[in-house]
């Protein structure tokens, strides 16, 4: 998928005249960087390899629920909507018999990486079974053929596979939506807590602040928040190590890179190699050949798409469909292991400009509408 280069095991890049050598020490056993406005794969590693995503995985949770409740929406949480959460999952802080905004629930999700907040919206949607159908056929439609789903929250599940490749295609598509964008770049907000009376015996019911997991977003010690940097989710468990994808952007050029379970045992690590991604990527542009292409939605109009028939899949029928989904199943599925966790501090890139698809012109980008002087009030 994107191209026969992709498939290939180890590096790819095509270096072009003055183009910069890629990072040092890069030890992910999987990562890509691409353009998000053109989809041009600017160079990757195992860019197709299987590999457990962690919380990465909400990307395809929120893209596939997002349209789904207007985020006005109010919900009295019952104990059953809380059931089956994993022990030791990262968690918002959601009480039963309290009533959550969609919007409150989705900041849980995007801020804690809260797999209560995903639960809970999984509840909304008929259960934890059905967004998991949901949340398949969806990776299906975004042709993100090396995913498959067996918890929403991405919680470490037997069989719980997706790529570098994927995540990244999960990324682009989310970042098509508003709400997707706002909660991925917000830094801090405050979440409703528990209703309790106060010295009068009035019920009251304060709130508490949050901040988002990811480190590039809001730094940490020895880390600096990366500049242009506008979300978008980081991951990490036992199973899959750290995990993460983030959007940026630099003087209108946007990528996208997603690092999967760098081996160097390190604090921030992940971060650190996506930063150095990132950094080479804004470099390299114009100086390299693409090595591959992020692929549309099936549904995208793909008669004028470059690459759609190099890479044989954009736009196929429904029984080319089935060919495609068998190929990606006879594909070896990798394992992996380290250590478990999240992070979390203060700084973002809320992108509030609309999103394009000229369907057409077979044409999937993203508006390069980056309010600096809004997010830099936004980070005080």
């Amino acid at each position: 998928m994107g191209g026969a280069r992709l498939g290939q095991p180890g590096t790819q890049a095509d270096l072009g005249a003055g183009a910069p050598v890629l990072p040092k020490g890069l030890s992910a056993r999987s990562w890509i960087v691409a353009d998000a406005e053109s989809g041009d794969v600017l160079a990757a590693h195992n860019a197709h390899w299987r590999l457990p995503p962690a919380s990465t995985l909400k990307m395809l949770f929120a893209d596939t629920l997002l349209p789904k409740f207007p985020k006005s929406t109010e919900h009295k949480v019952v104990p059953s909507d809380l059931a089956g959460i994993g022990a030791g999952s990262s968690m918002v802080g959601i009480k039963e018999d309290e009533t959550y905004s969609v919007h409150d629930l989705w900041l849980g999700v995007f801020l804690r990486s809260g797999n209560d907040a995903v639960h809970v919206l999984s509840a909304m949607n008929q259960g934890v079974d059905r967004t998991v159908q949901d949340m398949n056929d969806h990776a299906e439609e975004l042709q993100a053929l090396d995913t498959t789903v067996v918890s929403p929250d991405g919680y470490d599940e037997k069989g719980q596979v997706s790529s570098a490749y994927d995540l990244t295609l999960f990324a682009r598509s989310g970042l098509q939506k508003k709400d997707f964008r706002e909660y991925c770049s917000t830094v801090r907000a405050q979440f409703p807590g528990e209703t309790r009376k106060n010295k009068k015996g009035k019920k009251v019911r304060p709130s508490f602040e949050i901040q988002n997991t990811n480190r590039l977003l809001t730094g940490d010690y020895g880390l600096d928040s990366y500049k242009g940097i506008a979300g978008v989710k980081n991951g990490n468990t036992t199973n899959a190590g750290a995990t993460f994808t983030g959007v940026a952007e630099r003087d209108g050029k946007v990528l996208l890179v997603t690092v999967m379970n760098p081996e160097k045992n390190e604090h921030d690590q992940v971060y650190k190699e996506t930063a150095k991604l990132l950094d080479w990527g804004f470099k390299a542009s114009g100086k390299v050949q693409p090595v591959g292409e992020l692929v549309p939605p099936r549904s995208a109009d793909t008669s004028a798409q470059p690459g759609a028939n190099a890479s044989g899949e954009a736009g196929g029928s429904g029984k080319d469909k089935g060919k495609d989904k068998d190929k990606a199943s006879s594909r070896p599925v990798a394992a992996s292991t380290h250590q478990d966790g999240s992070s979390g501090i203060g700084v973002a890139l809320a992108v509030t400009g609309a999103v394009l698809v000229l369907l057409a012109a077979g044409v999937f980008v993203i508006n390069r509408r980056w309010p600096l002087p809004e997010l830099m009030r936004r980070r005080r």
